[in-house]
């Protein structure tokens, strides 16, 4: 590869039109604001509560406000749905997008439990064969330091990836008395899940044998937080690969961010994200690469992973966030609950494979 990769998100020229299904803070504070600073036409919103969707369409120049995502799913200038909503019922969603011929944008988690597969992956199969495009928000792949690593890692310039490593170095986002308090395993099953993806990216090629994981209250976390706001994750592959992911807490500190090391035969990527802590760097065993990035996870992030799904249907291929590829991310994190339920045996899935990279993805080598 000539020169540092590029990691901006893109799109192709002819943007396509979207449906936003949703409409709470996430969408407001991320998807809006990628899409407009993108071009991004969105031509209609859709919300349970009709009233919280027509302020976001006043406050951003949305046309139509739908009474009902049905109505948004037949409005002919939707080609693309954007799921902004909660795992419950998200599978009856995007079936309901793929009858239609619409592709589809899901929030992750994509789903949220075991039983749940199988009629994801029947969805999935229905899409392939009605030639539409289904695709994971995993807005964090386009996190300027993670993207620029996984293009180094795809490029070889550090060998073989032997080891990762995560630190949640920051204050966690509030917790006591939202929905995210009502969700078993919330740090395992929902907020580490950007974190189990972009390992599990990094990690590509291999296979995952032994998944172990613990939560925890920690001092002082108030009785009312029903969550532990500890947990650990460590993973082991087929090449002997490792990586581990790390929560000590609610972190109290001027500084922070989410440093993370990744270690390879042939060097050792260091790098921050969040917090204004974003960096990068290259050890090659002789010298040291900074590398200059450009933007941040919020919400250049969610910007990629839209313009990743548009650029896919402009090619005819599936998009390196297809639902189908992270599926592995869904089957690691569910083996992560698991192993916490039974307080860190560890879970031994014996074919989960960690996709490799497929060819003609956006900014890949």
């Amino acid at each position: 590869m000539t020169g540092d990769p590029d990691i901006r998100p893109v799109f192709p020229e002819h943007r396509l039109a979207v449906g936003l299904v949703g409409a709470g803070a996430i969408a407001r504070s991320a998807h809006l604001p990628a899409y407009r600073d993108a071009g991004v036409p969105v031509v209609a919103v859709a919300s349970r509560r009709v009233d919280a969707a027509t302020a976001l369409a006043s406050d951003f120049d949305i046309g139509t406000v739908h009474d009902s995502t049905d109505a948004l799913l037949a409005d002919p200038r939707v080609e693309v749905v954007d799921l902004a909503t909660g795992p419950a019922g998200r599978i009856d969603l995007i079936e309901a997008a793929v009858r239609t011929g619409k592709h589809v944008l899901a929030q992750k988690p994509l789903v949220s439990s075991e039983a749940e597969l199988p009629r994801l992956r029947e969805v999935l199969a229905e899409a392939s064969a009605r030639g539409v495009r289904v695709a994971v928000n995993q807005n964090a792949r386009w996190a300027p330091a993670w993207r620029l690593a996984t293009l180094l890692i795809r490029d070889g310039r550090i060998g073989q990836v032997v080891g990762v490593t995560h630190l949640h170095d920051k204050p966690l986002p509030p917790l006591v008395g939202t929905p995210f308090d009502e969700v078993p395993h919330m740090l395992l099953n929902d907020y580490l899940v950007h974190w189990i993806d972009i390992t599990r990216c990094w990690l590509e090629g291999s296979r995952v044998v032994e998944v172990a994981a613990t939560d925890h209250r920690v001092p002082a976390q108030p009785e009312e937080a029903r969550n532990p706001w500890g947990a650990d994750l460590r993973l082991v592959t087929s090449t002997g690969a490792s990586a581990s992911i790390r929560i000590a807490g609610d972190a109290r500190a001027r500084g922070g961010g989410c440093p993370f090391w990744i270690h390879g035969t042939q060097g050792t990527l260091r790098g921050s994200i969040l917090l204004g802590s974003d960096r990068l760097s290259l050890d090659d065993g002789e010298a040291v690469t900074d590398f200059a990035l450009e933007g941040q996870w919020f919400t250049d992030g969610f910007a990629g992973a839209m313009g990743e799904l548009q650029s896919a249907v402009r090619d005819g291929r599936e998009p390196e966030n297809s639902a189908s590829h992270v599926l592995a991310t869904v089957r690691t994190t569910l083996a992560a609950v698991a192993s916490a339920e039974r307080g860190g045996t560890p879970v031994r899935p014996h074919d989960l494979e960690l996709t490799p990279a497929l060819p003609g993805r956006n900014g890949a080598a």
